[in-house]
């Protein structure tokens, strides 16, 4: 697969918040940032899986700080989190949202209360309070970079599916219509659909899938990080690593 990636580090001095940075694709990505040189801000809910990905940034040489919270759930976190990297590091340029949840793969009318409640909170409010903390910080960067993780389930129904695919149709659809409102700025969000990939998601939905037969975390990350370099003009588009 072509990244096309530059040499060196293009991301030196810049600052990158990646969500879901424990493991899977989100803990790849912030590694080649980190590769890149940017200094990474991750968040997840496992404290242990953070300090995993922080061990392999900093064996390249990079730097992390660590925010270990739940997205659906500590939105008293959340919602200051933009303030509060500017007054740390005093920029924010990129943001990587990678962190998502399957919920229970059943019919439409076995959806619980509970179960809905819990994938609308993580795949869909948890954005939608992202954009809203994070979005001046992003603005006012000179190349501010926002790419959001989906999946082609928002785009093809399939059965049993509907949670995931309802709520990521509907982070679709909240992310074309921030990069539209952006699209005149500098801050340039896209959308990014990884494919298949062998993430601890994809082996709940699909246990009898040899993992080794699809794409690696470290196969899509480089593709992710070329859409948060500074010359990457892209904006509102959904972008498949494949």
């Amino acid at each position: 697969m072509s990244a096309r990636l530059p040499e060196g580090r293009p991301l030196e001095g810049r600052v990158a918040l990646v969500t879901g940075a424990s493991r899977g694709i989100g803990a790849a990505v912030a590694v080649e940032l980190a590769r890149l040189g940017a200094h990474l801000v991750l968040t997840a809910r496992s404290q242990g899986g953070l300090e995993e990905t922080d061990d392999r940034i900093r064996a390249l040489g990079g730097s992390a700080t660590l925010l270990p919270f739940d997205l659906a759930k500590d939105a008293d976190k959340l919602d200051p989190l933009g303030p509060s990297v500017i007054e740390r590091f005093g920029r924010l340029d990129i943001l990587v949202h990678a962190a998502g949840t399957l919920g229970t793969l059943t019919p439409v009318a076995h959806i619980t209360p509970r179960d809905w409640a819990d994938v609308v909170a993580v795949n869909l409010t948890a954005a939608w309070r992202l954009i809203r903390t994070l979005d001046p910080p992003l603005r006012a960067s000179d190349a501010g970079r926002a790419v959001i993780l989906t999946t082609d389930r928002a785009r093809e129904p399939k059965p049993y599916w509907g949670a995931y695919g309802a709520t990521k149709a509907g982070l679709e659809h909240l992310t074309a219509t921030w990069a539209a409102e952006v699209a005149s700025t500098p801050l340039r969000v896209n959308l990014l659909d990884p494919g298949p990939v062998a993430t601890r998601l994809r082996a709940t939905a699909m246990p009898g899938e040899d993992p080794a037969s699809i794409a690696q975390p470290a196969d899509v990350a480089p593709r992710i990080a070329a859409l948060c370099l500074p010359g990457e003009e892209r904006v509102g588009q959904v972008v498949r690593a494949a």
